[in-house]
């Protein structure tokens, strides 16, 4: 993957959940060129994720590669201190994490379900931010930047587990964003469309068509679209921009 660095981000540290593959790996290389320090985050695939890792130094990324639980009240706050022993304390973080996602009517959901997709996506952004906070209020700059989803605003039927919790992680941004924006932190959020990655590896070509003719732009979107937005909204050229939710899906949400 190469970027162009046009949104410096030297001497800062960031920390990208879920970064060892799709979109949160090609965030995490964004960030590297635009020249932070980025700790790529896992939970489990200890060879793809150190694959991924070889390959980030490889293309010139200084950081590290860490294993933990994002969801864990107990793991999370530990992972935040880790990188801040090896790397410095976070200033940049991207709640990408997830887990399978799966299009059910209601009926076939149980609880277990739904309290998976909101660990993933309102527990584990609470846990980190808490954790990454008082650094970034100390020296009044910080950004928290939270992968969102098209389907909250589409209201995507058979998805009610998913889009709950994405409906959820959208309000913990807004709230967040006017609470610590007098400490010069920014808190937004990044809502790609359907971006095949290696998860969708098995989707169905009939569906993948049928999406692709409803794109304005034409065109499906690419992990790098994803990743120069986050650039983007993470440097100071984004300093004035908090409470945000940028779409990033060729026009899929303009009405």
């Amino acid at each position: 993957m190469s970027f162009p660095n046009l949104f410096p981000l030297k001497g800062r540290v960031a920390l990208v959940t879920g970064s060892t593959t799709g979109l949160g790996k090609a965030i995490a290389f964004a960030l590297g060129t635009a020249g932070a320090k980025v700790a790529l985050n896992y939970q489990n695939n200890v060879a793809r994720a150190e694959e991924a890792f070889a390959e980030f130094e490889a293309d010139g990324g200084v950081g590290m590669l860490i294993r933990g639980d994002v969801t864990s009240e107990a793991e999370a706050p530990l992972l935040v201190g880790e990188i801040a022993a090896k790397l410095g304390p976070v200033d940049i973080l991207v709640l990408n994490a997830t887990s399978a996602q799966p299009l059910k009517p209601i009926e076939e959901y149980d609880w277990a379900f739904f309290q998976q997709m909101l660990d993933f996506f309102v527990k584990s952004p609470f846990l980190l931010s808490r954790a990454c906070l008082p650094h970034m209020k100390e020296q009044r700059w910080g950004r928290i930047i939270n992968v969102g989803s098209e389907v909250f605003a589409q209201g995507v039927p058979n998805f009610t587990a998913y889009v709950a919790a994405k409906g959820g992680q959208n309000g913990f941004h807004r709230s967040l964003a006017n609470e610590v924006a007098r400490w010069g932190v920014t808190v937004n959020m990044v809502s790609p469309g359907w971006i095949p990655v290696e998860r969708h590896v098995n989707d169905s070509q009939e569906a993948k068509d049928a999406y692709l003719s409803h794109i304005p732009a034409g065109r499906w979107g690419v992990p790098e679209d994803v990743a120069g937005a986050v650039a983007f909204l993470a440097s100071d050229a984004a300093a004035f921009i908090t409470g945000q939710n940028l779409h990033v899906n060729g026009g899929m949400t303009v009405a």
